[in-house]
């Protein structure tokens, strides 16, 4: 768990806005101090050394969470990558006609 920064706002958008010290990959799961997950991370802009992290949050108010820190769970994201059925490979190829 890295934290992440400080929630400043929340954008008309839908999306709560945080600056960073460094930047995390796009659709990293975001969690609060107890490890409840806010959203995910859809956007990174400004400066490359303080950028701005736009979150999507998946909270019923995420205007609660302006003034909180927030921090990037990446085991959380192995855990879903290994919780996916695999479909059984690749889909089958097209029927010719005619």
């Amino acid at each position: 768990m890295k934290r992440l920064g400080r929630v400043s706002h929340y954008a008309k958008q839908g999306f709560l806005i945080l600056r960073s010290s460094w930047v995390p990959a796009l659709n990293e799961p975001v969690v609060d101090k107890n490890l409840r997950l806010v959203g995910t991370v859809k956007d990174v802009f400004g400066p490359v050394n303080m950028p701005y992290v736009a979150i999507k949050p998946r909270v019923r108010k995420p205007e609660g969470y302006v003034g909180e820190l927030l921090y990037v769970d990446r085991n959380r994201k192995k855990k879903e990558k290994s919780k996916r059925v695999k479909s059984g490979g690749r889909r089958p190829a097209p029927r010719k006609r005619g």
